[in-house]
């Protein structure tokens, strides 16, 4: 028979588009080469050089984390309005605009606002739209991994802009580099943006139809029929708990990322934008692993590996910087990207699972103020911790107690349910646990989820025709 569903393809397609707007947009992940170059600027001095203070290097950085986390916000309301491709058309409108700044000024003011506040809006802008409408065009079941896929460009994009920034700044200098980038990131995010689109009225994911979701799935099921209101989201506990959780773990990878070149190059001199690339990877892997991981074993366990991990990282990234050896600080910069990474997996995951789709784009918004806030409040407070004596050592200690404090924090979004009469009231510590057992023991095979029988899909499509 002829194929009833014709957006059966569709979603993929926008999967693909909202990866490759991601792919343009995380050049702000190379801020570190383009911190370098600006330092090495400022050292060499005469005309036309940088003249800021070097304590001032990791502004704009941070003011774009911050811009990019409360345009989300303003973003995410249109892209509930105005639909996904006009916002994020607007997005690559600011970003270009940005960047076409900065291939004019070299001034500390020029880049705060050039970078800080038209790039990082733009960010917000692009960003917002490009994971909302691929994950509406699948079912619950495979949430983790499409937002893993859409958001894990965002995290690969410096594996080709780190090269390429490098080769634009040697060969053409820091503000002609920046002209380059803008009109390059003006087209592809703006000509991506006509692909993004929302599944029509009605639209029901093929998978579900069929009747391929596990057992387990019944509850998430429930959840995406929950559309909770901005304000609802904001009355709930849950979200306090994850906002906090975001906050750290956002704010202490992106104190790494930020300063993954300068702490390559005293090892691997000029080849330290190779660390920056490779750590890319474990960025965008982070995301995937995670986003599927969560799919098999749940939001919240993932979570909880995933902060524990990226604390005993910092912990172990003392003494691998006191002694510079360029592998290991590769593998280290790598796992510290993964597990950076994983937050942008999942807590996009938990927004579509606590509070539905209907105002996604806002309620998640208001989650990713804790990821600009992060970023802003912990790569300021790393930068300052760094200045005093065995800063280095002390700010890696300080990001892994936040770390193990998130990791803790992680277990209160697991709901505390009713004893059985007879039977003591279980702690949250004893619902987490039982379902983290269960989900592992799902993910190795030692237990199979329950799945229905598939259904006819032939009377299926007859029946909706």
């Amino acid at each position: 028979m002829s194929d009833q569903n014709p957006h059966k393809s569709r979603g993929w397609q926008v999967v693909i588009a909202g990866t490759g707007i991601n792919l343009a947009l995380g050049v702000l992940y190379a801020w570190s080469i383009f911190k370098e170059a600006i330092v090495g600027s400022i050292k060499a001095g005469g005309p036309g050089a940088f003249q800021w203070e070097m304590t001032s290097v990791g502004t704009p950085y941070a003011v774009c984390c911050l811009t990019f986390a409360f345009a989300m916000i303003i973003a995410g309301k249109a892209q509930d309005k105005i639909g996904p491709a006009k916002t994020a058309l607007i997005g690559g409108l600011l970003v270009g605009a940005g960047f076409v700044m900065l291939g004019f000024t070299n001034s500390f003011a020029g880049w705060v606002i050039g970078f800080g506040v038209l790039a990082g809006a733009g960010f917000g802008f692009g960003y917002s739209a490009a994971t909302p409408p691929a994950i509406k065009w699948f079912s619950s079941a495979k949430t983790g991994l499409v937002a893993g896929i859409v958001v894990a460009g965002f995290g690969l994009a410096p594996v080709y802009i780190a090269p390429l920034a490098k080769f634009l700044l040697g060969h053409f200098g820091i503000q002609n580099s920046m002209l380059i980038l803008g009109i390059g990131f003006l087209v592809v995010v703006c000509g991506l943006s006509f692909l993004l689109v929302n599944p029509p009225k009605g639209y029901v994911p093929r998978e579900v139809l069929r009747g391929y979701y596990p057992a387990l799935d019944a509850e998430k099921k429930k959840k995406e029929e929950v559309n909770a209101t901005v304000g609802e989201v904001l009355r709930s506990p849950k979200f306090y708990v994850l906002w906090i959780c975001f906050f750290i773990g956002a704010g202490a990878g992106l104190m790494v990322i930020g300063s993954v070149a300068g702490m390559a190059k005293k090892s691997m001199g000029e080849m330290a934008f190779v660390a920056v690339a490779i750590a890319a990877i474990g960025n965008a892997a982070g995301r995937i692993v995670a986003g599927v991981l969560s799919d098999r074993i749940g939001r919240r366990a993932t979570l909880f590996i995933m902060l524990a991990f990226q604390a005993s990282l910092m912990f172990a990234a003392i003494p691998i910087t006191a002694n510079p050896n360029a592998v290991m600080l590769v593998i280290l910069a790598t796992f510290m990207g993964f597990n950076y990474g994983s937050n942008l997996a999942l807590f996009p995951s938990f927004a579509k699972d606590y509070w539905g789709l209907k105002n996604y784009g806002l309620n998640y918004g208001a989650l990713f103020t804790a990821w600009g806030l992060g970023g802003f409040v912990l790569v300021q407070a790393a930068d300052k911790i760094k200045a005093m004596p065995n800063g280095n050592n002390n700010s890696f200690i300080a990001a892994g107690v936040l770390l193990l404090c998130g990791a803790a924090l992680s277990v209160f979004l697991a709901d505390k349910k009713k004893a059985v009469a007879g039977e003591a009231e279980p702690s949250r510590w004893q619902e987490f646990w039982a379902e983290f057992s269960l989900g592992l023991k799902v993910f190795l095979g030692f237990e199979a989820p329950q799945v229905r029988a598939p259904r006819n899909w032939d009377a299926i499509e007859k029946s909706r025709a």
